[in-house]
């Protein structure tokens, strides 16, 4: 159901919360299919993104493999107790009506860092979008680390961990293989896909 993290790959080391993960994924009847390439540093690539309970999904498999990965959201969810918890976990509270350069930030970050894993939904929000945020590509291309794809497919109950690429010259090819991948999933709300 849950496989064992490679030897490179960033841990929390936090026993107590991958037993809350595995407890939660056994109550959703999920699973993870794959795994995650065997390197301290990459960005995951999170969809395709049309619940909230995408993001139930995604933390209970992210504990359950004791994945020590940061994550970006939106800053308004990051409020009291559970603005603090969510922190705890990763999360980088991110807000995007203003430009901030977060890209720079956080590629800085990869570079300061000897080991990383950051997830990004690329779609940004739930509803239904033309285009992605690029800010995922920019970010792996400028820190020079892989991408990750990682689908959350509702009909299978599965988390479902896709080949890395590098970022290329060309955001438009990466994201067509990227896309590609994600046409396999299914989301908890197709119409919105």
């Amino acid at each position: 159901m849950v496989p064992a993290l490679p030897p490179n790959v960033p841990r929390r080391h936090r026993g107590f919360l991958q037993r809350v993960g595995r407890l939660g994924m056994r109550l959703m009847r999920w699973r993870v299919e794959g795994q995650f390439p065997d390197l301290p540093k990459f960005v995951i690539i999170v969809g395709p993104h049309t619940s909230n309970w995408d993001f139930f999904a995604g933390l209970f498999c992210d504990l359950a493999l004791d994945l020590e990965a940061g994550f970006l959201a939106k800053h308004t969810i990051f409020v009291g107790p559970f603005g603090s918890w969510l922190k705890s976990l990763g999360g980088i509270p991110v807000v995007r009506s203003a430009s901030h350069n977060v890209v720079s930030e956080v590629a800085a970050e990869f570079v300061r860092r000897d080991r990383m894993v950051l997830a990004i939904t690329p779609e940004g929000t739930r509803k239904k979008v033309e285009a992605w945020k690029s800010g995922y590509w920019h970010i792996a291309r400028a820190a020079g680390v892989p991408i990750v794809p990682v689908g959350l497919d509702f009909a299978r109950r599965a988390a479902v961990i896709g080949q890395l690429r590098y970022p290329t010259e060309s955001l438009e090819q990466d994201e067509a293989v990227f896309k590609g991948f994600f046409a396999g999933i299914t989301p908890k709300n197709p119409a919105l896909r």
